[in-house]
């Protein structure tokens, strides 16, 4: 199985990947979450459609106050990948990470798959 992988992130810091579980552990067209080391959690979605299939951003909604974004509604508006938080919600980009209804946003981080294990870049 051939899957495109999404850079997200262009940073100066150098960062440490972070091997998080199988791939077969994720649900297609769906979020999983998932924690890093550092304590911080992460939603991580697969979508076999798109160009870049994997995305991964925090998964606190900071409208909402609550770490639950990997339960949201995964779509698009004008062609960008969003995921819909489940409490009031706004749409967060699966690239950037940005809100595009209001002025806050998650992290994005860069995402990969090695040998069939998805590894997210931590800092």
């Amino acid at each position: 199985m051939s899957v495109a992988v999404q850079q997200q992130v262009s940073s100066k810091q150098e960062g440490q990947w972070q091997d998080i579980c199988d791939f077969s552990a994720l649900v297609e067209n769906s979020g999983v979450c998932a924690l890093l080391n550092t304590g911080e959690q992460v939603a991580i979605f697969y979508l076999p459609g798109e160009q870049n299939s994997l995305y991964a951003i925090g998964n606190y909604d900071p409208i909402g106050k609550a770490n639950v974004l990997y339960r949201g509604i995964i779509g698009s508006i004008k062609g960008e990948p969003v995921v819909a938080s489940p409490l009031y919600k706004q749409h967060f980009s699966l690239r950037t990470g940005q809100c595009i209804e209001d002025e806050v946003s998650v992290p994005a981080f860069d995402i990969r798959l090695i040998e069939q294990r998805v590894q997210i870049l931590s800092f």
